[in-house]
């Protein structure tokens, strides 16, 4: 298998070179800048549209607001904050968190005009369904003349969405750091094991549909949240002295990495690519959530899905970050990596309770990702194949879960980071193109509620 990881690792870097980070970052400081701030402006008004009281039964769409914003955060409050970060870290040093934030910041302004642009160029089939997502907004926004781009977006989201990545590290979670290694006689066989149990999890939430996704992870989503900021402080509260020390090193090897393979350009890459995997800024999965959110005004939709990066990266990413570097243990376990290094770290700082917790987290939190990638990869499957075929993606998800179970984390997350920089390309340059309506639209809404 090691020409495959290498295959999968030159595609990786490949797409995520400097010209990626252009395009994302670039791309967010323009929306910033051409917004005039206005997604941190009116940041209270997204909040209070979670509460409901501007929800209408007769506006188009399946999912309220909040529905809409948990299925959203279910797609990347999950792996990617507890095994990205981790990995981010031990390739990139402390300098890749400071990385991650400015994606994060970057992100709001993004979220904001990409979730908006889902709703504005959204379709209405005949069944009285809405469809959102990138591909909508460059064919029905751009026009059909763009339509390469918006296959470009399916493919890609497709094989970005596979459910390999959440398979692997909760089988390497359990396998490794929970299960006594009495238990393992054969690792294979575990993997199996928990492929089959992991398979009829996540199948009997998806074979209910949307709705019954929209249901699970608007109850789930929340407390894995709220209880993992309670982990981090457990564990923090015993390094308040040397925190001053941590987050000077955030900045500083920022700017300055010390010891890590690539230098400056090398951490910039890492923490870029690792924050935009956490919250999917400028990828374009987060717009076919948000594509189905029941509203008729798109800047609503906007302001809620701006929250994400807030959630995602900026307090949950950053727990998982201040207990690694607090630990210290990133720097000194040869060979760990990914969900691996986080779960060894809680278990050192708050002993077997701090792995069985974690472990809790892990499963229910990989398993509502891949609820919502669900959805996500069958909306792509459907735009490129046609209604009638969509009865076949759902056997084809389960047996990536499988497949996720069965191969190596190198091997699936490169292939993975790779197909998701990839969605990116059409989900950034048709925002760009279609930013002015965005502008005007949110010009008329705040002078409307203002």
């Amino acid at each position: 298998m090691d020409w495959l990881a290498s295959i999968t690792a030159a595609f990786s870097n490949l797409v995520w070179g400097m010209p990626m980070i252009i395009l994302l970052v670039g791309g967010g400081i323009f929306f910033t800048l051409y917004s005039r701030l206005l997604p941190f402006r009116y940041l209270k008004h997204g909040i209070s549209l979670l509460s409901g009281k501007h929800d209408h039964d007769s506006d188009k769409g399946q999912l309220t607001h909040a529905q809409a914003l948990s299925a959203a955060l279910a797609g990347t409050v999950g792996m990617g904050n507890i095994a990205g970060v981790a990995l981010a870290i031990t390739a990139g040093g402390p300098g890749a968190v400071f990385w991650m934030w400015l994606t994060a910041l970057l992100g709001v302004s993004t979220k904001f005009f990409t979730c908006t642009l889902g709703v504005m160029f959204r379709k209405t089939d005949d069944k009285g369904e809405v469809h959102g997502g990138p591909m909508y907004v460059v064919t029905e926004g751009l026009g059909q003349k763009w339509k390469p781009l918006a296959l470009l977006f399916a493919f890609a989201g497709l094989w970005g969405t596979i459910p390999s990545f959440q398979a692997n590290q909760l089988t390497a979670a359990l396998r490794e750091e929970l299960v006594p290694d009495a238990w393992v006689s054969s690792p294979m066989f575990f993997n199996a094991i928990v492929a089959v149990i992991v398979t009829v999890l996540v199948a009997t939430v998806i074979l209910g549909g949307l709705k019954r996704v929209a249901y699970v992870t608007t109850r789930l989503v929340p407390s894995m949240a709220i209880m993992y900021v309670l982990m981090t402080f457990a564990v923090l509260i015993n390094h308040i002295p040397e925190l001053p020390a941590l987050f000077k090193s955030i900045f500083v090897e920022a700017f300055e990495p010390q010891a890590v393979t690539g230098g400056f350009l090398g951490v910039l890459i890492i923490g870029v690519s690792r924050g935009v995997f956490s919250n999917e800024a400028g990828i374009g999965t987060e717009v076919l959530a948000h594509g189905a959110a029941k509203t008729n005004e798109p800047i609503r939709e906007g302001l809620v899905g701006m929250l994400g990066p807030i959630v995602d990266t900026l307090i949950v990413c950053t727990c998982t970050a201040l207990v690694i570097l607090a630990s210290g243990m990133w720097q000194n376990v040869e060979g760990v990596k990914g969900v691996e290094l986080t779960m060894q770290v809680f278990g050192h700082e708050l002993g077997l309770i701090g792995q069985i917790l974690l472990a809790i987290q892990i499963l229910f939190l990989a398993a509502s990702t891949m609820f919502t990638y669900w959805y996500y990869g069958e909306k792509c499957f459907v735009y490129l194949v046609g209604e009638k075929n969509r009865k076949y993606y759902k056997g084809f998800y389960l047996a990536m879960i499988v497949t996720g179970c069965l191969v190596t984390l190198d091997i699936v997350f490169n292939f993975m980071i790779g197909m998701y920089g990839l969605m990116a390309i059409p989900t950034m340059l048709s925002a760009v193109l279609l930013a002015p309506k965005v502008k005007a639209a949110a010009n008329v809404y705040f002078a409307k509620i203002n």
